[in-house]
């Protein structure tokens, strides 16, 4: 998903709120400056800088006092998008992939590796432009672009991610219920599960998830749910009901629930959209919204 236009100006004072986005947020600053905030830390950006946030990551940006900056945003999910046209499993490493995609955190300045601004800027105009075969050149774009990313990591004097600190106390003691939960999404389970994997009490675990996240455990994972639903109604023309059993759900009331409560729209009139679009993104566990000053 591509979000880019004028709309997709930072205002100059702070939500008050952390988000998070459950893809890879690659941002690009086109205007003016501000701060970028994770957890109890703050990062100054400015023109030109490129912001690499992972799906776990909450945070929040504003822009300086007076300024609007612009920006443009990419969400990617890799393997979605890639395989099986590319599998991932050729290449990457899949430790340094997952702490690229799930907790990285990094500004990068474009003047410093002016590719990855190219790869970024062409993904950008092939969402936006749909010149012939779009798809696949926006494929070859994302394999470029994550092998950048990845080398990137490997050279930095500095890793690619969050600091220790930051990791110690937040998604990383969680990672192992993280990890559970998107390979087994569909299938069901108790939070004794997630719990046991993190070898806490579930009474602990909650708690810790909780502050880490900024939600529970089962919120996390029926947005999870209806993330993966969305995607399927939007991408095949398997039924509702098919969609609803297929991620996870065992009612289609409590799919439908769910889904209305998320994504501000029924399945059906979701699928009936067809497609990604202008003024949808990925925000705080609600789902395609409009940016949230703009509501």
């Amino acid at each position: 998903m591509v979000l880019t236009g004028e709309i997709w100006r930072i205002p100059d004072h702070p939500s008050g709120v952390l988000h998070f986005h459950n893809r890879l947020e690659i941002g690009l600053c086109q205007s003016d400056s501000g701060t970028l905030e994770i957890k109890n830390s703050s990062y100054p950006f400015t023109f030109g800088d490129i912001t690499l946030i992972g799906s776990d990551v909450c945070h929040t940006t504003y822009s300086t006092p007076g300024t609007s900056s612009k920006w443009s945003y990419i969400f990617l999910d890799f393997e979605q998008l890639l395989t099986p046209y590319f599998p991932l499993s050729l290449f990457i490493d899949r430790g340094r992939y997952n702490d690229l995609i799930h907790s990285a955190f990094s500004i990068l300045h474009s003047a410093e590796d002016p590719r990855l601004l190219h790869y970024i800027e062409d993904i950008i105009d092939a969402y936006i432009l749909k010149p012939a075969n779009y798809q696949f050149l926006i494929r070859g774009l994302a394999i470029s672009l994550l092998v950048n990313l990845l080398n990137i990591e490997t050279d930095r004097a500095e890793p690619l991610t969050i600091s220790e600190n930051i990791r110690k106390e937040s998604t990383l003691i969680i990672t192992p219920a993280l990890e559970f939960i998107r390979s087994n999404y569909m299938s069901e389970f108790g939070v004794d599960t997630l719990a046991d994997l993190c070898h806490m009490s579930q009474t602990h675990f909650r708690r810790i998830f909780t502050q880490t996240l900024q939600t529970s455990p089962l919120d996390y994972l029926n947005r999870y749910r209806i993330e993966k639903a969305a995607f399927l109604l939007s991408s095949t023309n398997t039924p509702v009901i098919d969609v609803a059993s297929e991620v996870g759900f065992r009612s289609i009331s409590s799919f439908n629930r769910h889904f209305l409560s998320i994504m501000k729209t029924s399945p059906l009139k979701w699928r009936n959209q067809a497609s990604f679009i202008k003024n949808q993104s990925v925000l705080k566990y609600t789902g395609w919204l409009i940016p949230p000053f703009r509501r």
